[in-house]
């Protein structure tokens, strides 16, 4: 009797459990459908007044209520390309050297100091920016790639320090830390006795690593650079201190430009007027549908190569 007693009570522990987890689940669901309701909601008349005309429209003239996303778009797509081109093969370098190549006397301590780089608050990434980095940028890069890239549109414009490209260089160290990390950890995950067949058949090191480890991470690598993407397209104080927070769109990536975060940040508070307002939450939509379908690429993405690296 107590045997049946105890088993109907871990059936109820089991179903107590199972409920909870669904609970905790469709949680998360409800609470980024009620943030898709409420912004749907909060920039309705923006989009009944502009229509499709926002999303490909250049002007931002708040005096006139005449208001356009592309700008902002523009900024921060390209700032996060930008910080994703510079920052992948350096947090892989990182992580390839710690797992690899390190001594363990250095293991420990570099690993620790990649990941006090990741707590570090962004406003101070955009401060260093202004008074460290563009300073640096402005004196000794800028005039170097003006000088000798100029007949290339990027790399055109005024060497000020501030713009497109400096703002792609701060969202790069701030998301090394966490793709570094990340691939740290996937890269410790590589079954030893994949390596050491690597080297029995004579492999050097670089072989064993470019066609051992990446290959066998590749899912893991690539769920690192999407973190490290989120990151960088949704930051705000760090860029919007570096990036110039000009509405206008260049090529030349020494211009100033802005991004939907550094928009939001600098302009949220001066909206008094409905429409004003209702454009910028537009903008939050817009960063938001950004993010989701980014996000769901990459689900897709690692989900076929995992299938891939199945198959072989």
């Amino acid at each position: 009797m107590k045997l049946y007693d105890r088993h109907k009570a871990d059936k109820a522990g089991d179903a107590l459990f199972k409920s909870v987890s669904y609970f905790f689940a469709l949680s998360v669901i409800l609470l980024m459908s009620l943030i898709f309701i409420v912004l749907i909601k909060e920039s309705w008349l923006s989009l009944k007044t502009f229509g499709f005309k926002f999303f490909v429209s250049s002007d931002w003239d708040p005096v006139n209520g005449s208001f356009g996303a592309l700008p902002a778009v523009w900024g921060t797509v390209v700032s996060s390309l930008i910080a994703i081109v510079i920052a992948l093969p350096v947090s892989l370098g990182i992580a390839v050297f710690l797992t690899e190549m390190a001594p363990k006397p250095l293991k420990g301590p570099i690993g620790t100091a990649i990941e006090l780089l990741a707590s570090i608050p962004s406003i101070i990434y955009g401060m260093w920016g202004l008074f460290v980095f563009a300073p640096l940028l402005s004196e000794y890069v800028e005039p170097f790639l003006v000088d000798y890239l100029g007949f290339i549109p990027l790399f055109r414009g005024v060497p000020m320090g501030i713009g497109m490209l400096p703002a792609g260089f701060i969202l790069a160290i701030m998301i090394i830390p966490f793709i570094s990390s990340v691939a740290r950890d996937v890269f410790l995950m590589v079954p030893s006795i994949l390596k050491e067949s690597g080297y029995a058949v004579g492999a050097t090191k670089w072989e064993v690593i470019s066609r051992v480890v990446i290959p066998y991470t590749k899912s893991g690598i690539i769920g690192a650079v999407i973190l490290g993407l989120g990151r960088a397209l949704g930051e705000t104080m760090a860029v919007t201190f570096v990036i110039g927070n000009s509405h206008e769109i260049s090529l030349a990536l020494l211009n100033p430009a802005t991004s939907i975060s550094a928009t939001l940040a600098n302009e949220f508070t001066e909206a008094v007027e409905d429409l004003y307002l209702s454009s910028l939450v537009e903008l939050g939509l817009i960063l938001f549908a950004i993010t989701f379908v980014v996000l769901a690429l990459a689900k897709l993405l690692i989900k076929r190569t995992a299938l891939e690296g199945g198959r072989r």
